[in-house]
């Protein structure tokens, strides 16, 4: 795989959220607005990049046995100085993401590049996997946000728009609206993307139970 390989993937062929579907939790949560998405999205892009890098440099010291634990209390300490920061500079932010910006911790997105990538890979490698599953949940992110904000409360960036203010879809805002334009968009990459597993034929091999299952040719066409 190629560096631009490896950052693009998660933007499209691995994207986090409608392709892996992890972090769904914040995804609906904070996307109710242009704003909130962006800042949700910048956010956990930080945590990710900061900590796939540290864990890559400590991958071959953190044992094997408490890695998991490790990773958490890593990722937990750079949450709370994105949190800080978040919270002195922008409170509005704060306020908006509520909950949700602490809860980054336990971001399956986060805990997952580490486990499956940042632990086997050097730092640059490991810091473009960040980077491209950051744009790639932060994009997605934004593009519900948008849908939602401005068909569902009639505005964008909280700016009115002219006839949609008005012919507001406030369905749109709440959780059914957000699981509706989570579905479009996950069938949306599922229709048009180039990630689909190829169709293969599974028969008897390699099955544990083979040896002793009376169906020995259940694989085979007319069985």
């Amino acid at each position: 795989m190629t560096k631009l390989q490896n950052f693009s993937k998660g933007i499209i062929k691995e994207n986090p959220v409608l392709v892996l579907v992890l972090g769904t939790c914040p995804t609906l949560a904070t996307s109710t607005s242009v704003e909130s998405a962006l800042g949700m999205g910048i956010a956990a892009t930080v945590v990710l990049l900061c900590s796939n890098i540290v864990i890559s440099l400590l991958r071959k010291i953190i044992p094997d046995k408490v890695r998991i634990p490790c990773y958490i209390v890593l990722i937990a300490g750079f949450v709370t100085m994105v949190q800080m920061l978040v919270k002195a500079f922008a409170p509005a932010l704060d306020q908006s993401l509520g909950i949700y910006l602490p809860l980054i911790v336990v971001n399956c997105i986060i805990l997952g590049r580490a486990e499956m990538f940042a632990n086997k890979n050097g730092v640059f490698d490991s810091a473009l996997d960040a980077l491209g599953m950051g744009a790639g949940f932060t994009l997605t992110l934004c593009l519900m946000g948008t849908l939602r904000e401005v068909f569902g409360s009639g505005t964008f960036l909280g700016m009115p728009i002219p006839v949609l203010s008005d012919n507001k879809i406030s369905i749109l805002t709440m959780a059914p609206g957000g699981f509706f334009i989570f579905g479009l968009l996950i069938a949306a990459v599922n229709k048009f993307g180039k990630h689909k597993p190829k169709k293969s034929d599974f028969g008897c091999e390699g099955c544990p139970s083979a040896e002793i299952c009376g169906k020995a040719e259940c694989g085979k066409e007319g069985a």
